[in-house]
């Protein structure tokens, strides 16, 4: 299987998908690229009202396994127009202010996107304590270089007009996918290239698969919420990001011990069903692919929750990818990691076998 990873078109698509904004609630055209990808490796192709969408191998299947990913970036939404013609905003999602001055952006309006950049005052024009003021969400601000609010209305940029960075996929030390929005569009990656890998080697499968990825997940698992009961699935496998824990200011004694390139990390938590789990720890010991542990607590935070409590209960597990700068526009995944994630959900799909029971008492 080794060569069959990051071929040249699924680098590509990656590429591509990344580079394509997708802010919460807006996430068509990232959708669009992604369903035009996994569109040959599955029988069929469905989408919800409100944008997630789902490739499907074996519809007519009554058993019904989910390997899940969000496909929505945090942005911002334009909340005020002064009349000198400068924006503020509002948080679409876990969008960092800290990290805003001087960030170009993207304002997306019917006219198509207008360049905007957000600004700051010089260093030496901030006098005694306000000298080393930091951002704040109500004193970060977009100019798109208008004189007054009729220029900016003009452009088609209005209250509740969503902003997005302009950050690009590159890889850095021929080591790390770096780009904003790997959290989570590496997991739409990977369950796509799961999908690759079934059709590709012709596996046999008797169950149905549902490689689905959501919508709104940074603002609340919405789309994972409502795709649960659509699918009404037996098993769900989620993807996820979670944090790097080796980069400064982040304590290992709450945030737990996890670093890129040591392969992905296999969650702990209530909503994660034991027996799921288990089989996903055998998947990744028979085929000596190295995996990394987490312990949640209440929560786990992503769509695991809405899939794992919907329905009556849908045994449900976590994968995720250790991530570093989670919600800056250089957030870095290791590619080993990403190739040994692609591999446990290969192997995992493989194992489930047609109406498996996942008796809680039985596990």
């Amino acid at each position: 299987m080794e060569d069959q990873f990051y071929t040249d078109h699924s680098l590509s698509f990656l590429k591509k998908y990344l580079n394509t904004a997708s802010p919460t609630g807006y996430e068509k055209a990232g959708q669009l690229v992604w369903m035009d990808y996994i569109k040959p490796y599955v029988d069929e192709v469905r989408t919800d009202n409100y944008g997630t969408a789902y490739g499907v191998i074996n519809p007519d299947a009554e058993f019904k396994v989910v390997l899940e990913a969000h496909a929505d970036e945090i942005s911002w939404y334009v909340n005020y127009i002064t009349d000198n013609g400068l924006i503020y905003v509002v948080r679409n999602g876990g969008s960092d202010h800290m990290i805003a001055p001087s960030k170009r952006v993207n304002i997306h309006t019917k006219n198509g996107i207008v360049e905007g950049v957000f600004g700051w005052p010089a260093i030496h024009t901030r006098k005694g304590d306000s000298k080393e003021q930091t951002p704040k969400v109500e004193s970060i601000w977009v100019d798109v270089g208008a004189k007054d609010k009729d220029e900016v209305l003009a452009m088609g940029i209005h209250v509740g007009s969503v902003i997005t960075y302009p950050d690009t996929f590159h890889v850095l030390n021929d080591k790390y996918f770096t780009c904003r929005a790997l959290d989570n569009r590496a997991g739409g990656f990977m369950i796509a290239e799961v999908a690759r890998l079934l059709h590709e080697n012709k596996d046999k499968i008797d169950f149905g698969v549902y490689f689905t990825n959501s919508v709104q997940e940074e603002v609340g698992l919405n789309g994972a919420k409502m795709i649960t009961e659509t699918i009404k699935p037996n098993v769900a496998l989620v993807t996820d990001v979670t944090h790097d824990t080796t980069t400064p200011m982040i304590d290992k004694k709450k945030e737990g011990d996890l670093a890129c390139g040591k392969g992905p990390v296999v969650a702990y938590a209530p909503a994660v069903h034991n027996t799921l789990r288990e089989m996903i720890i055998e998947a990744a010991e028979e085929n000596e692919i190295s995996f990394q542990r987490s312990a949640l607590s209440r929560v786990t935070g992503t769509d695991t929750d809405a899939f794992a409590f919907s329905n009556g209960g849908v045994p449900s597990a976590l994968l995720s990818l250790p991530l570093r700068y989670m919600h800056t526009t250089v957030e870095m995944v290791h590619k080993e990691d990403v190739e040994s994630l692609i591999k446990i959900l290969y192997h995992t799909v493989l194992k489930i076998k047609n109406n498996q029971s996942f008796n809680y008492f039985e596990g």
